[in-house]
């Protein structure tokens, strides 16, 4: 029995007690967004780590993107950036590999981390039509699922599959005739897929068959959105919402199965038009947790695109989304390296952190709350401890002459210390 199906016949199990906990949240509150659909908790019943825990009421969460490509093999430099990862706060991982041993890499990375892992197996039936020496638009719907209940079975705690292109989606796409076109890559096989077989998609003609092997194994599905806008001028257009009302149509299909499910979103939006996305992703969707990446809210930040991102994410998670993919530097340009992904991260946090402070989230209030208690007190350590980069922090301090360094104070203001000065004043 899945753990929603337990929610929704009313148990409260030892890993709601946990979850509800860690979430300053009453455990039969908790329960019963778990059993709505409001609240899913994301773990492969063959791993035994600490469920990732996004929806209605929760603190929001960051994912990372990390992969092999063609151009880019090194699987230490990838396990390199999963430790970057966990260091700086990630809560959870999606392994987007197009080449090398992609089972092995998943293993890999699985026996590295215990944080949750999501894929998208769409890359990996690319990649197995061309070990073959066919193309990827001949592959049959048992084909497709193999692949689907091998990442299951490995232990993949979360799958994004773009159940929502159809004919009907892709005609609706074709007639916008978008600035920007399409952007997913996972979303635009299956739409070739379509276009050259003349049928429905698997994923979505036999979304029952596809909801059985999830639910054997408590998967999570994360239902793609192919038609998210990969350009601002695309933001909110008819191809978008047609395949956010089909989502949200799938999103009740994976309740009645027990089925844990979120939605993915946008991607490129005008800071105009963030809130109004999230709005109707809640409306169409029935408060399905929301994971967005990003969204970007400019097209041309290339080289800084984790500042667009954090931007949009901050307003996006104020709005009620859940869940934030990083964006980092790197994005629309190459791989990106450690740093970029260190980047990443750092910014998707500080976007997750502003989104919470303003919702009220107790944690981050109190977060806040001890980095001013030290600032005032000049309690270096702390200060350090609980900045989202310490290292950096530090490094600007330690890099003051001695002379400086001496003083509690940094050289900003020096002598003129407003807080030094207040300090004295209340004493």
């Amino acid at each position: 029995m899945t753990r929603m199906l337990e929610a929704q016949n009313g148990q409260i199990t030892e890993e709601i007690r946990a979850a509800a906990k860690l979430e300053n949240m009453d455990a039969e509150q908790f329960r019963e967004k778990v059993a709505q659909g409001h609240i899913t908790i994301v773990r492969n019943s063959k791993r035994s780590i600490t469920p990732l825990i996004i929806g209605e009421g929760t603190s929001i969460k960051v994912n990372a993107n990390i992969g092999t490509s063609s151009s880019q093999e090194d699987l230490s430099q990838e396990l390199e950036k999963v430790r970057l990862c966990e260091k700086y706060g990630a809560h959870a991982l999606m392994d987007l590999s197009t080449s090398g041993d992609l089972a092995a890499i998943r293993k890999k990375i699985m026996d590295t981390t215990s944080l949750a892992l999501g894929t998208v197996p769409l890359y990996e039936m690319a990649f197995r039509a061309q070990e073959k020496k066919k193309s990827v638009l001949d592959l049959t719907a048992d084909e497709m699922f193999a692949v689907i209940e091998d990442h299951c079975a490995q232990g993949v705690d979360f799958l994004t599959l773009h159940c929502g292109v159809t004919k009907q989606t892709v005609q609706r796409f074709k007639e916008v005739k978008r600035l920007g076109g399409a952007t997913s890559r996972g979303g635009t096989i299956i739409m070739e897929w379509i276009h050259h077989n003349k049928e429905e998609s698997p994923l979505y003609a036999q979304y029952d068959r596809l909801l059985d092997i999830l639910a054997k194994y408590d998967v999570a599905i994360s239902l793609g959105d192919a038609f998210r806008p990969g350009a601002t001028s695309d933001a909110t257009d008819r191809a978008q919402i047609e395949e956010l009302s089909i989502l949200g149509e799938l999103v009740d299909r994976a309740r009645k199965r027990g089925v844990g499910s979120f939605v993915e979103g946008p991607g490129h939006v005008p800071l105009n038009q963030i809130v109004t996305n999230i709005q109707i992703q809640k409306r169409l969707c029935r408060n399905a947790p929301f994971y967005v990446l990003g969204p970007l809210t400019t097209d041309t930040s290339l080289g800084h695109d984790h500042i667009s991102g954090a931007i949009g994410g901050a307003l996006a998670g104020m709005a009620g989304v859940d869940f934030l993919c990083y964006v980092t530097p790197a994005e629309h340009l190459r791989l990106p390296s450690l740093d970029d992904v260190k980047e990443g991260v750092i910014a998707s946090k500080i976007a997750a952190q502003s989104a919470d402070l303003a919702k009220g989230v107790p944690a981050a209030i109190e977060r806040d709350d001890a980095m001013t208690r030290a600032k005032i007190a000049f309690d270096w350590e702390t200060i350090y401890k609980l900045s989202v980069d310490p290292e950096k922090a530090r490094a600007y301090r330690e890099s003051l002459p001695p002379s400086m360094k001496a003083e509690e104070c940094c050289s900003m203001c020096g002598e003129f210390c407003a807080v030094k000065r207040s300090n004295e004043v209340l004493k």
